[in-house]
């Protein structure tokens, strides 16, 4: 747990497409965007900006993508509880390695991610 609001939260990714991947969610578990609430869609996106933010700041990242997977079809590994993803970017991050060898290089432990991440987050 990166940060805890009063309807959304924001956690690392355990399984991180790159150092840094944050996943920002509704408390509540819903699958579409139209079924949040005008509060929950408000936090949910300030809260991803929020976490833009940090990992800019402590990552210092190339680029960052934001996005979501809604319903199966669109790749979401959780269909039945959105959440939006942020992933910071480093020009050359990708290679044959993921595709090949189902793996992922990281070049810090997530407990480290976690900390320079907490600590960037936006008061």
């Amino acid at each position: 747990m990166v940060h805890r609001g009063p309807t959304c939260f924001a956690v690392m990714n355990v399984y991180p497409y790159s150092t840094g991947h944050l996943m920002v969610l509704p408390r509540r578990a819903v699958a579409e965007l139209g079924e949040l609430a005008m509060d929950e869609h408000e936090e949910l996106w300030s809260t991803v900006r929020d976490a833009v933010v940090a990992v800019q700041t402590a990552l210092k990242p190339g680029g960052v993508n934001v996005g979501l997977n809604i319903g199966r079809a669109a790749g979401a590994g959780i269909p039945d509880h959105l959440h939006v993803h942020v992933v910071p970017r480093w020009s050359g991050d990708t290679n044959f390695t993921t595709t090949v060898a189902n793996i992922r290089v990281l070049p810090e432990p997530l407990k480290d991610s976690w900390a320079r991440i907490r600590e960037a987050w936006p008061t």
